[in-house]
């Protein structure tokens, strides 16, 4: 699977950790912005590129990092075919929200919040992201169709 990464200045550290965690577990990685730190950046523009190809193109999914990940996945959801959901960490020993985006969204765009994880929790949640396969139960599947 393609992982295409983007985000602001806010997310930028945390986005170089993932990247290389992604490489890791085997995937390729391409990373459309930004390239290098600029404290006061625009992400419209990175997430715009990174939502047009996980849109595209087939067998990918996209991580996207901002201070709170929302804007992001604003952004990210303007685009048809993109289902991005907002991780912030875990708050509930009850739900997976990343596992129930996969699951009953078929979500392909995770957005994180950088300014409420840590990268351990990062981590975990991209690969939560990565490895929970979409639910086709046929409730998930058409409700898909209805959007």
């Amino acid at each position: 699977m393609t992982v295409f990464f983007a985000s602001d200045h806010a997310g930028f550290a945390l986005k170089e950790v993932l990247k290389a965690h992604v490489a890791s577990l085997g995937h390729d990685v391409v990373d459309v912005g930004a390239i290098t730190y600029e404290e006061g950046d625009d992400y419209p523009s990175f997430i715009h590129t990174a939502a047009e190809h996980v849109a595209t193109t087939d067998d990918t999914r996209g991580i996207i990092l901002g201070g709170s990940g929302q804007g992001e996945a604003m952004v990210a959801n303007r685009h048809s075919g993109i289902r991005a959901a907002v991780y912030m960490g875990d708050h509930s020993d009850v739900l997976d929200p990343v596992a129930l985006a996969r699951e009953h969204n078929d979500a392909n765009v995770l957005s994180i919040g950088a300014r409420f994880v840590n990268e351990e929790e990062a981590k975990a949640a991209v690969e939560r992201f990565l490895n929970t396969p979409f639910s086709t139960d046929e409730r998930h599947v058409r409700r898909l169709t209805q959007f």
